[in-house]
């Protein structure tokens, strides 16, 4: 079978646009349970839903026959609720973890980063910076 880009690029828009629906789109498919909206995306087994906490899309959960899972641990829950608080739980602790383990660049290497990019707070490390003069040498 023969089949033109042009053709399956339309497909493959029609498709997405399915699976990128909004929650407020009135033809999504969206369940709400207590403080969450699940839409769904795609799948049969398992059906994935994206998984939105007010405005903000948190992650994904799926549902199997069985059971739901959230992808970011192993366990098994027996309702969708269980599976999007600990999604959000996980995505909570993530955050907080990736502000703590970040550490601020030292002025060395803010002397790398383009000057547009640089916060003020940045700019204030580098206006009392005194580099080492210990190493410099002349040439």
């Amino acid at each position: 079978m023969i089949t033109t880009f042009s053709c399956q690029q339309k497909e493959l828009e029609e498709f997405l646009d399915k699976i990128l629906l909004p929650p407020t789109d009135p033809n999504a498919e969206v369940q709400e349970i207590p403080g969450y909206k699940l839409v769904y995306a795609d799948g049969a087994c398992p059906r994935n839903y994206r998984v939105y906490k007010g405005d903000s899309m948190i992650g994904v959960i799926f549902q199997y026959i069985t059971h739901w899972s959230n992808g970011v641990d192993s366990l098994r829950y027996a309702e969708p609720i269980d599976a999007a608080v600990r999604l959000d739980d996980f995505m909570k602790v993530a955050r907080v973890s990736k502000a703590t383990t970040e550490q601020s660049p030292t002025e060395e290497e803010l002397l790398d980063i383009e000057f547009d990019s640089l916060t003020s707070d940045e700019w204030e490390r580098l206006k009392r910076y005194v580099p080492e003069t210990r190493d410099l040498v002349t040439a």
